[in-house]
């Protein structure tokens, strides 16, 4: 087999894989702020970019920029949950801050380990919602699927996350706090592991979250912060076309399409939005998509047995796919309880790669992680209970 077509291994870590840490309880203080955000309407320092921050402190505290830089620093270089751990501000500063900012973020209820050692992270808002979040060991890095609403209104058929309404958008520093989150785990594991990657692909249609997805990725990316590469980070969307070259412009980090089928009445069947905006309106946005150069849009597949994984389907997808600078990520489907769909048999997914591969794109399978857990692609549901 050609070797562009790489399989993702699922095989289990080798034993010693570190579980989560022993103490997850979140500290008082910063509970308390948390829980403070739940009734709060003051403003979010936590979701403003670095820019929208110094126009804050200027015009509402009459402080300069390099106080809005300190402010940052802890907020999302050293992860600081309230005001008075900024212990480089003024007193008086940090006691004005108390009264007129919150901070916003998440609360670290539970940590699963799976079997293969992918972690998947409760979290809760401060409204009480859940969501999660999962950490995924893949070969010399780890990559963290992020999600970005509580729900989702799309509605894709093979999707667990759709069977929940969209309860609410997460706001940026909701989407951001699940990384801190992350490495504070990996952090209190003591193998000296850090996040390497990041993929926008948990709970919830990023492009349907647009200002806060954009504002996360701009806090994210900032060398301020976590000062994480545009290249490490991916944004999947179902297709949310009237957004896609807007999102191009705005942030330049990779993108992901979930295409999922290989002509219109089929993912019209699979993701209702198709039926607003199909697979012509679709293809035209991505090939005049603002791409980097030496980037490629990544074509998310998810094969489902005796639908959408026949020869008949390689063939039209590498029509559909002609011209357009990509690679395919090929899904074998993750069942969950309830689901109609099945996984397609490995030798399917063989054949539909190699058919692929064979016309000129280069092919990845991605293969479950976490599935004993529930953290597998398309099985985030925000439930403490992991699927029998």
């Amino acid at each position: 087999m050609s070797s562009a077509f790489t399989i993702l291994s699922n095989q289990p870590s080798p034993p010693g894989q570190p579980g989560h840490p022993a103490d997850l309880a979140e500290p008082s203080a910063a509970a308390s702020a948390i829980l403070k955000a739940a009734t709060s309407t003051l403003p979010d320092l936590k979701s403003m970019t670095r820019v929208e921050l110094a126009t804050w402190v200027k015009g509402s505290l009459g402080e300069s920029t390099f106080r809005a830089n300190q402010i940052f620093r802890w907020l999302h270089g050293r992860g600081a949950r309230d005001f008075a751990t900024m212990t480089d501000l003024s007193k008086p500063l940090r006691e004005k801050l108390e009264s007129v900012a919150r901070i916003g973020g998440l609360v670290l209820e539970d940590v699963k380990v799976a079997r293969d050692g992918t972690r998947k992270l409760l979290l809760k808002t401060s409204q009480g919602d859940r969501i999660e979040s999962v950490i995924i060991p893949m070969d010399d890095r780890l990559t963290q699927c992020v999600s970005s609403q509580v729900g989702c209104k799309i509605g894709c058929d093979f999707c667990l996350t759709a069977r929940m309404p969209l309860r609410r958008n997460l706001a940026a520093s909701e989407i951001a706090d699940q990384v801190y989150w992350a490495n504070k785990v990996l952090e209190d594991a003591g193998q000296g592991e850090r996040l390497s990657n990041l993929v926008y692909m948990g709970m919830g249609e990023p492009l349907d979250n647009f200002d806060q997805v954009v504002g996360s990725l701009k806090i994210l990316m900032d060398d301020h912060g976590q000062n994480m590469g545009s290249r490490r980070i991916t944004v999947s969307t179902s297709g949310v076309v009237p957004k896609l070259e807007r999102f191009g412009k705005e942030v330049p980090v990779n993108l992901a399409i979930s295409l999922n089928a290989s002509h219109d009445e089929q993912r019209s069947a699979l993701i209702p939005i198709n039926k607003v905006w199909n697979l012509e309106k679709l293809m035209a946005a991505l090939h005049a998509y603002p791409l980097a150069p030496r980037r490629r849009i990544t074509v998310e597949y998810v094969m489902l047995k005796g639908f959408n994984d026949s020869l008949e389907d390689a063939s039209r997808v590498a029509r559909l796919l002609r011209g357009l600078r990509c690679k395919v990520n090929l899904i074998p489907f993750n069942p969950w309880p309830g689901s109609k769909y099945e996984r397609p048999t490995g030798e399917n997914v063989d054949r539909f790669g190699q058919f692929l591969v064979d016309r000129g794109y280069t092919v990845t399978v991605r293969y479950s992680k976490g599935d004993d857990i529930g953290a597998a692609c398309g099985q985030l549901d925000g439930n403490q209970v992991a699927p029998e």
